[in-house]
């Protein structure tokens, strides 16, 4: 199985929902797959699968999350498949599941049961002939290249007020921003948020400056503890991180200062510890979604070393991965920002040229995050690798990134 988290965003860009992208087959393997035979054991719900056995909190955070259905799982025993409350989930349907009463019928049920729904690829032209439907449901997903908003708002707002209108394919901040300013969007969907930035700010504020230079020291070849433990001493948010980090790998060892917890981890792990800290505070002004990306792509890249035979690079994948939304964070381009911190040239390579040995690995993630199940299957089938150690490593990057945040509440 693949799967992959796709985020929606209130005006705010503040994340208010998930979409689970899931693919149970690859279909470069299983040509079947891609007439009837992908119907084959339709009735279970890959969407609820990864919800039941990851938990909701890990994928979402106890946000809602849309799931792909199709006209036969929508028969299908759905609280049997999955036990999340159902005013958690939100059933996504379009334009193959036909107004038909016995659909119709099926969609009144489950919304008696607690669940929500949402409907995309709906055109135009079938607004009316959907009017049983769309009468049920609670987002509609449109394509905003593809729609007049100013008419869709005044259709949606007479026919359907109660309706959330969804904007995808929003794929630069300009357009975010447009949209946003000309209302009638509820919610958004698109690569917006980390578009790359072409032009820089001309200071970087003090406190990011602070943390560039703990980068900078972690990041030399050979760094000095007590540098290092020096400037994170100036830095409460970090010694308390840190402080919680020792404590949680030893016990009764009696920490006496910033220094002694920095020597109780050690060269390897303070490093990998600060990258993956300091990146967090970096984020505090930015999107919540850019540090969840930076962190997951951090342990994805990590764990997909072993896949692309760098099991010896894993150290230096993870900084990739971290590192691949730092023009977003810093609000420089790719190639200034990479200048602050001290990286190596396949780092550097990968992330600003899509050059270099650790340029297909990359690939790979941008290729994964955003569902392009044709593609990633294709780079697959090149490599000979297994779909599961694929969707494992993936599921792992998760669930490390909630126990980042698990931490303080223990």
């Amino acid at each position: 199985m693949l799967a992959t988290l796709i985020p929606l965003f209130d005006h705010n860009t503040n994340v208010c929902a998930y979409s689970i992208f899931a693919q149970k087959e690859n279909f470069l393997l299983n040509p079947r797959m891609l007439g009837v035979g992908r119907y084959d054991g339709a009735s279970n719900i890959e969407g609820m699968e990864i919800v039941e056995n990851m938990g909701l909190n890990t994928i979402s955070d106890d946000k809602m999350v849309f799931i792909e259905m199709n006209n036969v799982s929508l028969f299908s025993d759905i609280s049997g498949q999955c036990t999340a409350p159902h005013d958690k989930l939100v059933l996504l349907i379009d334009k193959d599941i036909p107004p038909e009463e016995k659909y119709i019928n099926r969609i009144q049920e489950l919304r008696g049961d607690g669940y929500k729904f949402a409907i995309r690829k709906l055109p135009v032209n079938q607004f009316e002939n959907y009017k049983e439907i769309l009468k049920m449901v609670d987002y509609v997903l449109l394509n905003h290249k593809k729609i007049d908003i100013t008419k869709a708002k005044v259709y949606f707002s007479r026919m359907y007020p109660n309706v959330k209108l969804v904007a995808v394919n929003v794929n630069s901040k300009d357009d975010f921003e447009v949209l946003r300013e000309g209302g009638g969007y509820d919610v958004y969907e698109g690569d917006f948020f980390r578009t790359p930035v072409k032009h820089g700010e001309e200071e970087i504020a003090p406190l990011k400056a602070n943390y560039l230079e703990l980068l900078n020291i972690v990041n030399d070849v050979d760094f000095d503890l007590s540098d290092a433990a020096d400037i994170i001493g100036r830095d409460p948010a970090l010694v308390i991180s840190l402080l919680e980090m020792v404590n949680r790998m030893t016990v009764n060892a009696g920490i006496t200062s910033v220094r002694h917890a920095a020597a109780m981890l050690g060269q390897k792990e303070l490093k990998k510890w600060i990258n993956t800290a300091v990146t967090k505070e970096l984020c505090a002004d930015r999107p919540s979604e850019i540090m969840r990306v930076s962190l997951i792509r951090a342990r994805f890249a990590e764990n997909l070393s072993v896949v692309f035979e760098m099991a010896g690079l894993s150290s230096e994948l993870f900084l990739m991965g971290l590192f691949s939304v730092l023009d977003v964070i810093l609000e420089q381009p790719m190639a200034e920002a990479l200048e602050m911190v001290k990286v190596s040239k396949e780092i550097r390579q990968a992330l600003v040229d899509k050059t270099g040995s650790f340029a297909p690995v990359y690939d790979f993630i941008l290729q994964y995050e955003n569902a392009s199940w044709q593609e990633v299957s294709r780079q697959m089938v090149l490599m000979n690798i297994n779909e599961n150690t694929i969707y494992k490593a993936y599921v792992d990057a998760l669930r490390w990134y909630k126990e980042l945040f698990e931490i303080k509440h223990k």
